[in-house]
Formats: C-alpha cells, sequence, structure tokens
C-alpha cells in the first residue's frame, strides 16, 4: 500500500510564493506518476499538475507559467513550486500517486492534503 504526505503549505501573501512537498512510501514500481490537485471550499477538486517518472508533465491552465513540478523518482518524491499566487489560489493541494497518469483521480494513493491560503 502506497501511502502518500504533503507537506510546505501555509499562508502567503498575493504575489508570494510557496513550495509544496510530497512523499510516497511503500512504492515497489519504477514507472508510476504523481500528481497535485487543489480544492477550494465549494468547490470541485481539479488538478494542477502532474509528472511521471519518465518526465512527462502536465499542467492546469491556471498553473501554466507559475507552477512548477518536479520530482525525484529515486526518493519517490514531487514538489510543486508556486509563483505569483493569487488569493484565488486558495485551496486545500493534494498530491495522489498512481500506476499511470490516467489512473491518478480515480484510483490514486493520496494524502491528507495541505492548507494554502493567499491573503494580504
Amino acid at each position: 500500500q502506497v501511502q502518500v504526505v504533503e507537506s510546505g503549505g501555509g499562508l502567503v501573501q498575493p504575489g508570494g510564493s510557496l513550495t509544496l512537498a510530497c512523499a510516497a512510501s511503500g512504492v515497489r514500481f519504477s514507472i508510476y506518476a504523481m500528481g497535485w490537485y487543489r480544492q477550494a471550499p465549494g468547490k470541485e477538486r481539479e488538478l494542477v499538475a502532474t509528472i511521471t517518472t519518465r518526465g512527462n508533465t502536465n499542467y492546469a491552465d491556471f498553473a501554466k507559467g507559475r507552477f512548477t513540478i518536479s520530482g525525484d523518482s529515486a526518493k519517490n518524491t514531487i514538489d510543486l513550486q508556486m509563483n505569483n499566487l493569487q488569493p484565488e489560489d486558495t485551496a486545500v493541494y493534494y498530491c495522489a500517486w498512481a500506476l499511470g497518469v490516467e489512473t491518478l483521480e480515480s484510483f490514486g494513493s493520496w494524502g491528507q492534503g495541505t492548507q494554502v491560503t493567499v491573503s494580504s
């Protein structure tokens, strides 16, 4: 059973930056995908970015140019560097692990989430 733990959330002012970290344990595969999703109050969960062990990345439109996902497959970790954060980025950010990008949302292993609040 793969377990996922996120860290790095917090309070940041508009225009600021924050880096989220995610670590997966119990991984027994060398090829897999991980990703970041977020859920704001009263809204559906949405994709932020995904990355595979092959280095393929995918970003939501709102994340392009501001967020960068990176990973270390040897450590089973990924980061999400977020720049120019805005109040609309306020949400609980979740990390997920799965054997493939297409199975992340439906069949992935999920962390408990980390709160990101953007406010002055």
